[in-house]
């Protein structure tokens, strides 16, 4: 007989029977246990046999728990939402695209005092959440957490750890990240994720229309130039391969986290946090210097990137159009040049996967030259993180992470709000966490420019 169920669970995975749900279901399965803080786990989605059936998968070899309870939940049935957010401390969101379906879900947690954290990268979607619902999550005591996967938790920590190697008197200017992916078999990417970035560049005037309806942030105060927007394709750069920037979430992402440290530069004060943990959360927030950010997609092969450019110019020409975006959505493997299909990719093909982000910084030896008219940037620094493949290993994996330092630390973060990642986990132990499930941080040197 399976015991009875919980009143409140620790951690609801919502979308759970979606392509990436059931991975991190599979993840979050390793750290459920009476000694864990991942102590009750419940499953949710539209359909019970379908989530039933992701939940048996994930388990397998072994039979799924009898203690995972399988609940029903609908993003369209806000009463369903309603119930599942009072049952549960965090809800993994998992259920994409967000702008369609992700909304909801975290209202939901918002109105019940639930933690929420989910793994998209649309800026649209993630700066309305915080526009309606960050005041209500706040009275509430629900934390919202968007990006909480490789988008953008690589590159928000990876930024910060970066930055935190400029030790005084040299001034960090600016940063770019260069995000390469290396897969030993053909890998193509699941249907939800292409999606979208077809809707996401649809939505771009409605994110225009809404930044300008919003007060304008405080922006950091960094030394020097503001640096060139160069070409879209790189050919020489310090790590010698081809480069085309990249309109990922992260550049707004971490954007937004220097946005909110600027606002409170000594980070955000916990509900209840002890006196150790705000002087070294004090402390971590002075050793960060902010900088001009970007990110571009790095490969040894051109061909490799002028896929990527044919894509992106598909969808930039046809997702503004009713037209273009059927058409878009009916043949993704036309307009994606082959790399996303509905059936996504094997097993095989998601183990074979990695990924390396390099930072690669240039400032000043001594800030003093900061102030010098015309002083030319002379310190190099180069950063990398790594982990295994991005979609279906490293999200579950950061997801599953972010959720376990909210059910161990929750009293030193806020009491509730809209956060990014940066912002909120920064200071905690998730990049420890993280390079204790398979992801590394690493310098690989500094030099001289003079």
């Amino acid at each position: 007989m399976a015991p009875p169920e919980p009143e409140v669970f620790d951690v609801v995975i919502f979308g759970a029977s979606g392509f990436t749900g059931k991975y991190v279901i599979r993840e979050a399965l390793k750290f459920l246990s009476p000694s864990s803080p991942l102590r009750s786990l419940a499953v949710a989605g539209r359909s019970r046999d379908r989530v039933a059936a992701a939940l048996r998968w994930a388990a397998a070899p072994a039979p799924p728990p009898d203690d995972v309870a399988v609940l029903v939940a609908d993003a369209s049935d806000s009463a369903s939402l309603a119930a599942l957010a009072s049952r549960a401390r965090v809800v993994l969101s998992c259920a994409g695209p967000f702008r369609l379906h992700g909304h909801a879900v975290a209202a939901a947690c918002a109105a019940a005092g639930a933690d929420c954290l989910d793994i998209s990268g649309e800026p649209e979607f993630m700066e309305r959440v915080e526009a309606e619902l960050h005041e209500p999550a706040a009275k509430s005591g629900s934390l919202i957490v968007s990006a909480c996967g490789f988008d953008s938790v690589p590159a928000e920590l990876g930024f910060l750890f970066h930055s935190r190697q400029w030790a005084p008197p040299s001034a960090l200017v600016t940063v770019e990240a260069y995000v390469s992916l290396h897969y030993t078999k053909r890998i193509v990417g699941n249907i939800g994720t292409y999606e979208s970035a077809v809707l996401g560049v649809a939505s771009a005037d409605q994110l225009r229309a809404l930044r300008r309806s919003r007060p304008r942030r405080p922006r950091p105060n960094i030394p020097g130039p503001t640096p060139p927007n160069g070409s879209l394709i790189e050919a020489h750069n310090p790590l010698g391969m081809w480069a085309m920037k990249l309109p990922s979430a992260d550049t707004t992402v971490v954007k937004r986290t220097l946005s909110t440290i600027t606002e409170h530069p000594e980070g955000l004060p916990g509900a209840e946090e002890t006196p150790e943990y705000a002087k070294h959360r004090k402390n971590f927030w002075s050793s960060v210097k902010p900088a001009h950010f970007g990110v571009k997609i790095a490969s040894k092969s051109l061909v490799v990137l002028l896929r990527s450019v044919i894509m992106g110019l598909s969808i930039g020409l046809l997702a503004n159009s009713p037209l273009g975006r059927y058409l878009l959505l009916r043949y993704p493997e036309f307009f994606s040049t082959g790399l996303f299909s509905r059936a996504g990719p094997t097993e095989e093909e998601v183990r074979s996967g990695s990924f390396k982000m390099w930072f690669v910084g240039h400032g000043y030896g001594d800030a003093a030259r900061a102030l010098e008219r015309g002083g030319k940037l002379d310190k190099e620094v180069i950063t990398e993180v790594s982990g295994p493949e991005v979609g279906y290993i490293t999200t579950p994996i950061v997801l599953v992470q972010c959720a376990l330092v909210l059910l161990t630390q929750r009293g030193n973060l806020p009491r509730g709000g809209v956060y990014t990642p940066g912002a909120l986990f920064g200071p905690t132990d998730l990049q420890r966490r993280l390079q204790e499930n398979g992801m590394s941080f690493d310098v690989h040197g500094t030099r001289s420019m003079l």
